[in-house]
């Protein structure tokens, strides 16, 4: 009995660590301050790489048509993108039906920058695991900052945060 007990709490301690050390969604993940992992990306419509934004500010965002918290943030980062023009705003989708992915990006009016990766290759790049997940990548092309879930792209403080990354270095 005590030995069951032991490997219970073994296991618990194992899977404590693990939730603090192998989740890597907090506020400073291990991604911040690194740099933005290259990627092009072709889907059959579009080719877009990162490395056409060098030198621009690039808010790359994880999404899909069927993610309920993606399309909660959408209205959003929709406004965002209007009010912060010089933003690059990429939007990565999930989707596997490419059918679905277009009828989404006509019905909510998306204008901008998105292409479809099926695959995920891209998302796993970044270590994301789950959507909506968002990444702000500076000029220089390192990560300055990981938003996780659903955002509220008008919020003051992430205007105040992605304007004072849009102005750094110019």
């Amino acid at each position: 009995m005590k030995s069951r007990r032991w490997i219970g709490l073994a296991a618990l301690v194992i899977f404590c660590v693990w939730g603090v050390t192998g989740c890597n969604r907090g506020h400073l993940p291990s991604e911040l301050g690194k740099v933005a992992p290259a990627f092009t990306i072709h889907d059959g419509a579009q080719t877009i790489s990162l490395r056409q934004y060098r030198g621009q500010v690039v808010l790359l965002n994880f999404w899909a048509s069927w993610c309920p918290p993606c399309i909660e943030e959408l209205p959003s980062l929709l406004a965002l993108h209007h009010r912060l023009p010089n933003l690059v705003i990429i939007g990565v989708s999930i989707d596997q039906d490419p059918q679905a992915y277009r009828n989404f990006l006509l019905e909510n009016h998306i204008d901008f920058l998105t292409i479809r990766d099926p695959s995920q290759a891209v998302m796993h790049s970044y270590g994301t695991v789950q959507i909506p997940d968002s990444y702000v990548i500076n000029r220089s092309g390192h990560i300055v900052r990981k938003y996780v879930s659903a955002q509220d792209w008008n919020s003051p403080e992430i205007v105040r945060a992605l304007s004072s990354t849009l102005n750094a270095n110019r």
